[in-house]
Order: structure tokens, then sequence, then C-alpha cells
């Protein structure tokens, strides 16, 4: 089991949560001026990378809010947690660290 610490209620076993994606998605301006294409990219379209991964996570069972969570998807440990409303936690993963020391430019591929 994954223990989650709530910013409002503190640890939680993770039964008590539900996933709601990926964090930091913006809601397009006018989404009746999007083609069919565009709306499908922004409904369905993801990052799915392994390492460091900001979500968002809703406590339905105790506080029923949402906030938003780094999580490492490779280890599933939780590396910050941060209201909505906050800006992301600077927090790199160790395989994206790696990438970045392994290219010419030390970015990322």
């Amino acid at each position: 089991m994954l223990l989650i610490e709530c910013p409002n209620c503190g640890p939680r076993d993770e039964t008590e949560y539900h996933y709601g994606g990926q964090a930091h998605i913006a809601y397009p301006e006018d989404p009746s001026t999007l083609t069919d294409s565009e709306w499908s990219r922004y409904l369905f379209y993801r990052q799915n990378p392994k390492g460091i991964f900001a979500e968002r996570w809703n406590h339905a069972a105790g506080c029923r809010k949402w906030f938003n969570a780094l999580r490492d998807t490779a280890t599933y440990e939780i590396e910050a947690i941060y209201q909505l409303d906050e800006p992301r936690p600077d927090v790199a993963s160790p395989e994206l660290v790696q990438a970045q020391q392994n290219t010419p430019e030390g970015g990322a591929r």
C-alpha cells in the first residue's frame, strides 16, 4: 500500500484517494474554436514519463480536496505534495539528472 500525505488531513492509505491525472494542464480558453484533433489532444494526450511526474489527487474519503503530488512512476515514491495554487517544486528524478549529464549540451534529449 502507498501512504499519501494529504496536505489537510495528514498521512492516509492510498485507498482514500482518487487519481486525477496529469497536473498543470491548462483548459483551453475557447474550446469551441478547437478542431476535433486539437480537442482530442487536450482530452487524451498526456505525458507518461519514467521518473518524477506531476499528478493531481483527490482525498475522496477524507477532506475531499484536490492537491498536486510529484510521484516517481518507477518507484511510486512521492517526492513532494503541494496545493493546486502553488508552483511545482523543483525536484528532478535520478533518470533525468543522469540523462542531462550524458548529453553534450547538458540538456534533455
